[in-house]
């Protein structure tokens, strides 16, 4: 059975360090939250600002990072429990990427919407990064309000 956990940042942060496929850790986050199955961490989750400027406007967040190491409904369980910790702290809207060679389904489980395609594939400007901190291919954008 799975157990909403309270993590740090820092814990957060190690465990996506450890298990995520194509991602690093994050800088900042409004808040983390993790799930326990049979007493051990099986997942976590860190919610922050929107990283696109454009959706940045005080009343939405992004699940930055989610992630889990396979424990079944791990990751709709914690999407579904972000959305909750979002909206009692006044926010109206939770918003997340997924790559689009997956299909979505545990974002879908927990209430979100596909908003479309969203995003290029890689940074461009002056500010873009020297690698790719992510994978170069198109996302979906998928919102609960």
């Amino acid at each position: 059975m799975l157990e909403l956990v309270p993590v740090s940042l820092a814990q957060a942060n190690e465990y996506v360090r450890l298990h995520h496929r194509h991602h690093k850790p994050v800088v900042g986050h409004k808040f983390s939250i993790g799930c326990n199955s049979d007493g051990k961490l099986s997942g976590v989750a860190i919610v922050g600002r929107p990283v696109s400027r454009h959706l940045d406007n005080g009343s939405t967040l992004e699940v930055n990072r989610l992630c889990t190491d396979g424990t079944k409904n791990a990751c709709s369980f914690l999407y579904a429990a972000a959305w909750r910790a979002a909206k009692a702290m006044g926010y109206k809207k939770l918003i997340t990427y997924v790559l689009d060679t997956e299909n979505g389904a545990s974002v879908r489980a927990a209430g979100f919407r596909c908003a479309g395609l969203a995003g290029g594939k890689r940074w461009t400007g002056a500010r873009k990064p020297l690698e790719d901190l992510y994978p170069a291919q198109m996302k979906y954008r998928y919102e609960r309000e």
